[in-house]
C-alpha cells in the first residue's frame, strides 16, 4: 500500500564550490517542508480570426524550503546566502528529493538561491525561515529504494 506521508521524504542538496557533497536538509517547519510553484508549459495566442496557436516555452521552477530556526540546515543556506553576497556572484546547486510513500525520485538541476531571510522572525517563538531556490529543471522518475 502506498502512503502520502511526507515524514520520510529525503532532500539532499549540493552547492558547487561550497558543499560539493550533498547535504541532507533537515529540521523542516511544522506545516511546510518544501513547495514548488507551477511551471509555465506553453504560451498561447488567439488570432483575430479565433484560431489558437501554441508553443512550448522553457520555464524555471521556483521552490520554497521552510526550515525551523534551530535546524542545522540553516547553516547550509546561510553559507550559500553569505558567500553569494560577499562574492557578488551566483552559486548553483543540484538536489535530489526522494518521496518513498509514492515511490518517486526528483532530480533538481542548476538551482540558484534567489531569496532568503538573513535571520528568523522573532515572535513568541522564533519562526521558520523560508529559502527560495529557482531550478532550471525538475524531473521525476520511479523510485524503488
Amino acid at each position: 500500500m502506498s502512503t502520502i506521508t511526507s515524514a520520510n521524504a529525503a532532500f539532499a542538496l549540493a552547492i558547487t564550490n561550497l558543499y560539493p557533497s550533498p547535504q541532507n536538509i533537515q529540521g523542516y517547519a511544522a506545516d511546510a517542508m518544501f513547495a514548488v510553484d507551477e511551471a509555465d508549459i506553453a504560451e498561447i495566442v488567439m488570432g483575430v480570426d479565433g484560431k489558437m496557436s501554441a508553443g512550448y516555452v522553457y520555464s524555471a521552477t521556483p521552490m520554497t524550503v521552510s526550515i525551523m530556526p534551530d535546524s542545522p540546515s540553516n547553516t547550509v543556506f546561510e553559507t550559500w546566502y553569505n558567500t553569494s553576497r560577499a562574492a557578488a556572484d551566483v552559486y548553483s546547486g543540484n538536489a535530489t528529493i526522494i518521496l518513498p510513500g509514492i515511490k518517486r525520485k526528483y532530480t533538481l538541476k542548476n538551482g540558484v538561491l534567489t531569496k532568503g531571510k538573513a535571520l528568523p522572525d522573532a515572535k513568541k517563538t522564533l519562526q521558520p525561515r523560508e529559502w527560495k531556490i529557482t531550478w532550471e529543471s525538475v524531473t521525476g522518475e520511479d523510485y524503488n529504494g
